[in-house]
């Protein structure tokens, strides 16, 4: 009777195990249309003609076959600048953003820190508590780094949740054992950190990096405050000018022809399009890279604090 009942429960447990695996299987298809569709709209638009786009015909694929705004993309001297000082600001800024990130994480891994909890809980303040916008704003334009490239890199130099998540990391990766035997034989905390903390990193640094790059990437409420020569314009406000301000600086386009295709209604509907693709395809590839230290790197914040 008894070995009855535990293949009864065995059953209905394996039975409510399939019908839950249907649903997050279902939730989870839901979740990837709802997110693929608009990929895969404004990707079919930027290769469609514009009278296609403009008369709503296009779906999840190309109609009337184009790379004509891809063109016009690639001859707008602005977007190219854009994408310069973007990739700048983004390759420096995440340069600093990691290695401050590991600076301040290591030491609150160490027990042996004096202050630690007080430390800690001066940081956790911060994430709860800001001075505000007017008086960030007056403070980079007091240090003199107003239309400058350290206005987008000093106020977001060290993020409190990263820290705590790289913190977690090291206390759960790296063993005290191995400090104490590398201390047993010579070893100095600096050499210890370089040597041995950094090298064995790599999954969280990859974290890292995708976080602060793709915040400096899409980043253009500080540049929009502190930026005002358009030489220094991130490409994120350039795509702003063209997506909401609807405003492209013709004089730097290179042809007549391709002058007269831009003031047409329809031309600019369809060069939104491809900017958003030009504009997202970096980031893109570069998450598909990282994508499963990502989900690493979340499950190890939500361990630990």
């Amino acid at each position: 009777m008894v070995k009855y009942h535990s293949r009864v429960n065995r059953i209905r447990i394996n039975k409510s195990d399939k019908v839950f695996d249907v649903l997050i299987t279902l939730i989870a298809i839901t979740g990837l249309l709802i997110v693929l569709y608009p990929l895969m709209h404004v990707v079919a638009c930027s290769f469609s003609s514009a009278k296609a786009v403009q008369s709503g015909r296009v779906s999840f694929y190309p109609v009337d076959f184009s790379t004509q705004a891809y063109e016009v993309v690639f001859d707008y001297k602005d977007i190219w600048i854009g994408y310069l000082n973007t990739i700048m600001y983004t390759v420096v800024g995440t340069t600093l953003n990691v290695v401050f990130t590991i600076l301040a994480a290591y030491p609150f891994s160490r027990k042996d820190l004096i202050g630690r909890g007080i430390i800690m809980k001066i940081y956790v303040f911060t994430m709860l508590f800001s001075g505000g916008l007017i008086p960030s704003y007056l403070l980079v334009k007091n240090l003199h780094l107003l239309n400058t490239s350290w206005s987008l890199w000093l106020p977001g130099l060290l993020s409190v949740y990263n820290v705590i998540v790289m913190k977690t990391y090291y206390q759960t990766t790296i063993p005290n054992e191995l400090l104490e035997s590398a201390q047993i034989d010579g070893c100095s905390n600096r050499r210890f950190l370089w040597s041995v903390v950094i090298p064995l990193s790599g999954a969280i640094i990859a974290v890292m990096v995708l976080f602060y790059g793709i915040g400096h990437w899409n980043n253009y409420f500080s540049a929009m405050l502190y930026i005002t020569d358009k030489s220094k314009y991130p490409l994120q406000l350039f795509l702003r000018e063209i997506l909401i301000a609807n405003t492209v600086d013709y004089t730097s386009l290179s042809g007549s022809e391709i002058k007269e295709l831009l003031k047409k209604q329809e031309m600019k509907l369809l060069l939104k399009y491809s900017l958003i693709v030009v504009s997202s395809f970096p980031m893109l590839c570069i998450y598909s890279f990282v994508q499963k230290y990502f989900v690493k790197g979340v499950m190890i914040g939500s361990l630990k604090g």
